[in-house]
């Protein structure tokens, strides 16, 4: 007896000790497999992406010729091809990114313009300067400004949410022509949960408002001559619906920062800045059969914000009304003809390109309307050209220009109009060129009409 207990406590003993050791073991255990799990999917996502890479390569070589698809034959790469393969294989790559997925991309761009008579601002135009004083002067400008640098980042998913993120520049900003200085266009994240159809970005962006563009060589398209919306930073909630069998509806709204004039004799600071809140934009659009049962997008849109002026260093201000109502709409016609357009009316509009530029006549103390619009067509007949027309008006409310004081010097821009057409041939997937006819007409109250023609050549690069 005494034996069996002197070996139950033998028994007793091993297992407090053993169990917490197979325990801790096991746990151990269970970690490392999870760490070897975790190093096993980064080294597959790694290799999935290099053979991908390699696959893009070969599909990039010439196929053999139809008389020759019976025989086997090796693909031919070229020797950067090779190098790069054999660097993949080595484990030499180096990654542009750790834990995020970041993909460059962008254009260099030059343009090169002749104008019959003298325009603002040369390297583009907003609107053609006054025949009285410029007397038909032509000019020639070429640049590289519109070259366009951007970075798309997406982050890992968790749950329903996917993350992503988006920087891109050009050159436009200023400085000296061949010293130019970069100029931030968007710089935003974005919060998506694809599966409720919702999502916030965070950041600068485009406009809400009037949302399309028409596709024109000339860097402003159409701003200031009937396109209106412009970028800026906000905070914006997106949301969609299934309403019926292939019809759909979303809805945008943002709080935006408000960008008024911050100078000038009435102004002591930003007018958006002072007015102490933000501006409201929305949209709600409908995408439906239509046309040969193509999709055809119907939106509408709106904004309201407020501007405070100040009038004197003592403290007295003016408060104006910034607003618009728009129509978009984008409608395919077949596979290789789709015709879009925008309409536009509000006030106190030249934050977002609209009114000519023109938006607050502080003499008379009154916003200064207009109404204006846009409409063109995009044309692919065949695989290597494409083709876009188009016409552009915006009309700023006359009466509201009375005793208005240009900042230009150039006198009061009572309307603004733009007809052109352009053509692009692809060279290869990356390289195109392209030539834009454009006819311009801007009429003033007094310092006489501006027209001018203007033929650019474009040299793009896509990557």
């Amino acid at each position: 007896m005494r034996k069996l207990s002197i070996l139950s406590i033998i028994l007793s003993l091993s297992a407090a000790v053993l169990v917490p050791a197979v325990v801790v073991c096991a746990a151990d255990t269970t970690e490392e497999i999870a760490k070897e799990n975790a190093q096993l999917k980064q080294r597959v996502d790694r290799l999935e992406k290099e053979l991908a890479e390699i696959k893009a390569m070969l599909a990039q070589r010439p196929t053999a010729k139809p008389e020759a698809e019976t025989k086997a034959a090796a693909p031919k790469l070229a020797q950067s091809d090779i190098e790069k393969i054999a660097a993949i294989v080595q484990g030499k790559k180096k990654p542009i990114t750790s834990s995020l997925d970041v993909e460059v991309y962008g254009r260099l761009k030059l343009d090169a313009a002749y104008d019959t008579s003298r325009t603002d601002t040369g390297n583009y135009i907003k609107w053609v300067r006054p025949e009285g004083t410029n007397r038909d002067d032509d000019e020639f400008n070429m640049t590289a400004n519109e070259t366009r640098l951007g970075f798309r980042v997406k982050g890992p998913q968790d749950g329903e949410l996917r993350t992503s993120g988006r920087v891109e520049v050009d050159f436009f900003e200023g400085g000296s022509e061949n010293k130019s200085r970069l100029m931030m266009r968007h710089a935003y994240m974005n919060l998506n949960w694809p599966e409720e159809r919702f999502s916030i970005i965070a950041g600068q962006t485009s406009d809400v408002i009037s949302p399309l563009a028409p596709y024109t060589m000339n860097y402003s398209v159409a701003w200031w001559a009937g396109n209106i919306g412009y970028r800026r930073p906000q905070i914006r909630l997106t949301k969609g619906y299934t309403v019926a069998k292939d019809v759909d509806l979303k809805l945008e709204g943002a709080l935006a920062r408000t960008i008024g004039i911050s100078s000038g004799a009435f102004v002591l600071r930003d007018a958006g800045e002072d007015a102490g809140i933000p501006g409201f934009q929305g949209r709600a659009s409908l995408k439906f059969p239509c046309v040969n049962s193509k999709p055809m997008t119907l939106g509408f849109s709106g904004h309201w914000a407020k501007e405070e002026y100040d009038t004197t260093a003592s403290g007295g201000s003016d408060k104006y009304d910034s607003w618009s109502l728009n129509l978009d709409v984008t409608q395919p016609i077949n596979e290789w003809l789709a015709v879009k357009g925008e309409l536009f009316t509000g006030e106190n509009l030249s934050a977002y390109l609209g009114g000519v530029g023109q938006g607050v006549n502080t003499t008379r103390g009154n916003d200064i309307g207009s109404t204006g619009g846009w409409v063109a067509a995009s044309l692919t007949p065949y695989p290597k050209w494409s083709f876009n027309l188009g016409v552009s008006v915006d009309n700023p409310d006359n009466g509201d220009l009375e005793g208005y004081s240009s900042t230009s010097g150039e006198g009061i821009r009572e309307y603004n109009r733009s007809v052109f057409g352009n053509a692009i041939y692809s060279l290869d997937n990356n390289a195109q060129v392209g030539f834009e006819l454009s006819q311009w007409h801007t009429e003033y109250a007094s310092s006489g009409d501006g027209n001018a023609l203007r033929a650019q050549a474009s040299f793009i690069y896509n990557f």
